[in-house]
């Protein structure tokens, strides 16, 4: 484990490489498992101004979701995520050729709105689980990533360096730097 702050960060985010391969898992992560994405509360808000810019990116089913229920919906434990369509797939997500993207972050690169997407989402297949004085920074193993870990290992990108931008979104560039000099110290 690597101490920053207020953070305690996995050592397998120097050690697993990955690199997302879309072509080969389809965005697998936005339409399985059991519950939406997690979101920050702050996330809410910025979700619910900018929900009619969002809009014209997602599909009917995933309109009429966050119409009825609204942006955001509630996990096992009790933590904020987004609202699934049937079941499964968020109802953020539309399709291209095959593959699930963001209707969020389409709506940010053209333009419509400054929010990119969830943080969590960004941080895929980093998962942070917040405790009382600390966040635990780890990484999520899920067989629907192996094209990815696999195009990791082919390039040698280790996880912290895939994740720079989600990372620095999240914790700054000073935790960033922090966090890239006690890998690189420690090898």
């Amino acid at each position: 484990m690597i101490a920053i702050d207020n953070t305690l960060v996995s050592d397998d985010l120097k050690g697993v490489r990955f690199i997302c391969d879309l072509d080969k898992c389809h965005g697998a992560c936005c339409v399985e498992g059991d519950a939406g994405a997690p979101l920050d509360e702050e996330e809410i808000s910025i979700l619910e101004d900018a929900l009619d810019e969002i809009k014209p990116y997602m599909v009917p089913a995933g309109i009429e979701a966050v119409e009825k229920n609204g942006v955001f919906d509630y996990d096992m434990l009790g933590h904020f995520v987004t609202p699934l369509v049937n079941d499964q797939e968020c109802a953020f997500v539309f399709f291209e050729d095959g593959t699930a993207k963001c209707a969020i972050e389409r709506a940010q690169q053209e333009g419509k709105i400054s929010f990119p997407k969830p943080v969590s989402c960004h941080l895929y297949p980093v998962r942070i689980s917040n405790y009382k004085g600390f966040d635990a920074v780890n990484y999520h193993e899920w067989h629907i990533c192996e094209p990815a870990l696999k195009k990791g290992k082919i390039h040698d990108v280790p996880l912290y360096i895939f994740l720079k931008d989600s990372l620095t979104r999240k914790y700054g560039e000073t935790w960033y730097h922090e966090l890239v000099s006690s890998i690189e110290s420690s090898k």
